[in-house]
């Protein structure tokens, strides 16, 4: 189904996961902004996805259809955040999904023992309080959409659950800012389910599985073999549900099948 009057932001849209997720939606009819801190980065990976060789462009001059569309948006600047929604809603009225995929790690290598609360607070200020930021100011665009969606990205790594299960090998990786920055929005997530039920927001999280990428360069275990095609699969899975489609839960990563405990 493509749905050619739906508008999505995913922010962290440039790279990996995130531009994988941009490039699904907008081939699934989506306007797509891709939103970046980095704006010659930003405007590098639209030019990328829409202007692949060997297809004639359509009258806006993209070689492939996609409307993709690049805006400045630091998760972690409020008024990089209001700007991008400001842009958002003068050129299309209202906003049908929300992605929030920007995220940070920081701590390969740094024994637990060693992460200090100015880490924590700089892993934070992306993985939590940016999502806040963002999804705050994003609201007021949602409820204009007949088929509002939230879909954060989060991952195993934040599952309190699967952290403390006695044969479980995520205690041993040690991310105490990560794990527990994901945990927080886990959080969240169920906390605006519940909120914006009566508006009809649907909001979830998602885990793209280990996937190899720039957070887990400096990784000691194993970084997985999935791709980011693989891992994008549930959040837009996500990003696309019906009206009739779940809310407050944690899907992945290989299907909406997958459930994840908290």
């Amino acid at each position: 189904m493509r749905n050619v009057n739906d508008v999505a932001l995913v922010t962290g849209g440039n790279k990996g996961i995130g531009r994988e997720v941009v490039r699904r939606l907008a081939e699934l009819g989506y306007t797509v902004y891709l939103g970046a801190r980095d704006a010659e980065r930003g405007h590098a990976a639209v030019e990328e996805l829409t202007n692949e060789p060997g297809a004639a462009a359509d009258s806006g001059g993209r070689h492939n259809g996609l409307d993709i569309r690049f805006v400045p948006l630091d998760v972690s600047d409020a008024a990089s955040v209001e700007a991008a929604v400001k842009t958002v809603e003068t050129a299309t009225g209202r906003l049908d999904v929300l992605v929030n995929n920007a995220g940070i790690m920081t701590e390969w290598g740094v024994p637990t023992a060693d992460i200090t609360a100015a880490r924590l607070r700089e892993v934070y200020e992306v993985n939590v309080f940016g999502v806040v930021t963002v999804t705050s100011a994003c609201l007021p665009l949602l409820r204009r959409s007949p088929n509002p969606r939230i879909v954060n990205m989060s991952s195993g790594l934040g599952s309190l659950t699967l952290l403390s299960a006695p044969d479980s090998p995520l205690p041993a990786q040690g991310f105490l800012a990560y794990s527990s920055s994901k945990a927080a929005l886990n959080a969240l997530t169920v906390i605006y389910a519940k909120a914006l039920h009566a508006d009809g927001i649907k909001v979830n999280a998602a885990s793209p599985g280990l996937v190899p990428t720039d957070q887990n360069a400096e990784a000691t275990f194993p970084r997985g073999n999935r791709t980011t095609a693989e891992g994008a699969v549930v959040p837009v899975l996500l990003a696309t549900i019906p009206p009739d489609g779940p809310t407050g839960t944690f899907r992945g990563p290989h299907s909406l099948n997958d459930t994840i405990p908290w």
